[in-house]
């Protein structure tokens, strides 16, 4: 295992790029720690499957630098980065038992069989596979394939590190909750450094201890889950993370105070930088109806089961409030309150305001 370091890393597929959209993936400055757990997030297209193809070394980057723990791994094959990858379709042998298929990868490295016996048990009780043992994995369903596919990916305990590559996409939604438990829990026991690259939101934020969102091969924001929901660096974070995503709201900046749609609105701090495009950032869940406040017209409830999620309408801008009480109803005139210390700026799309102490 080791720290994985990427160091001013861009890439780009033409030969002579000179402008910032001839990159795919803009410069990455980033440290994962050895041991955690981390998630690359993002919409198809952003950069992520390139920036995992550097870290596995199939890929060599245009510009910057690739280390594991102090060694330089940029130009070396991927057999030389001592890694495990598994993918989104089950790799394993069909004609092999599952035990022959957990234990394939310390044959190769010339593990004695002791070994091989006590790891590959050790493996299949973390996977609850240990009754499938002597099966056929020809016989086996796509997801306890996919369940052989990470324990091959995790039974040697020499690797860098592993990665994960969209691993759950075949695998049927009423079991992916399932699986996304069962490797946080593995995660837990192996203590491996582990990249996970998804779309998926969930998959993301119930795995990782940090998560990277990429939008447009570039990094928007690093950050655990809670911070990723409490403070966006950028306003698609806050769109992409959270259901219903973040109002991103016009409006004009004037020190710590925010004017949309002719209301002052309190923020959390002071709005710095100037120019550019500007607008308001608030989660619908620090939206609340008071008794004073934003005019709104309530447009639409709609009951979740946990809250209700309810659109009104200010002026020319609809925005949505998260209500866990008896929402208005729809038609009524009510008052919007923002939470203040949730309440930001963001200046070409990127956040604008200091939060205060």
């Amino acid at each position: 295992m080791a720290e994985i370091t990427l160091s001013h890393l861009k890439h780009a597929y033409l030969p002579q790029p000179a402008r910032p959209e001839d990159y795919a993936l803009k410069e990455i400055d980033v440290t994962w720690r050895d041991g955690g757990a981390y998630a690359l997030l993002g919409p198809a297209g952003c950069g992520k499957s390139t920036l995992l193809n550097i870290i596995s070394g199939l890929l060599t980057p245009s510009e910057g630098r690739v280390l594991f723990g102090s060694e330089d791994v940029t130009a070396l094959p991927p057999d030389r980065r001592n890694i495990a990858q598994v993918f989104q379709f089950p790799v394993i042998y069909d004609t092999m038992t599952v035990r022959q298929n957990l234990a394939f990868p310390l044959k190769n490295r010339g593990v004695d069989e002791g070994t091989i016996a006590a790891r590959v048990g050790e493996i299949a009780d973390m996977l609850d596979v240990t009754d499938m043992l002597d099966m056929r994995a020809a016989g086996l369903s796509p997801d306890n394939k996919q369940k052989i596919s990470m324990g091959r990916g995790l039974v040697r305990d020499d690797v860098n590190a592993v990665m994960f590559d969209e691993p759950l996409t075949v695998i049927d939604p009423h079991l992916k909750w399932v699986l996304r438990s069962k490797l946080k829990e593995l995660h837990q026991r192996v203590k491996a450094t582990l990249l996970y690259v998804t779309h998926d939101k969930t998959e993301a934020l119930t795995f990782a201890d940090e998560v990277v969102v990429m939008q447009d091969g570039e990094v928007v924001q690093i950050g655990t889950p809670v911070e990723l929901f409490e403070r966006p660096q950028h306003t698609f974070v806050g769109h992409f993370i959270g259901s219903p995503g973040m109002n991103v709201l016009p409006c004009e900046a004037r020190g710590d105070i925010a004017v949309f749609e002719g209301h002052d609105v309190v923020l959390e701090g002071a709005v710095t930088g100037a120019g550019g495009d500007v607008a308001l950032g608030v989660r619908p869940e620090h939206v609340s109806v008071a008794e004073v406040g934003i005019p709104a017209t309530v447009t639409k409830v709609s009951d979740v089961g946990r809250h209700f999620v309810v659109e009104a309408q200010v002026g020319a801008s609809s925005l949505k409030a998260v209500l866990e009480e008896a929402p208005p109803e729809k038609g009524s005139a009510v008052h919007l309150a923002f939470q203040p210390n949730k309440t930001r700026v963001y200046r070409d799309g990127w956040i604008a305001t200091e939060a205060r102490a």
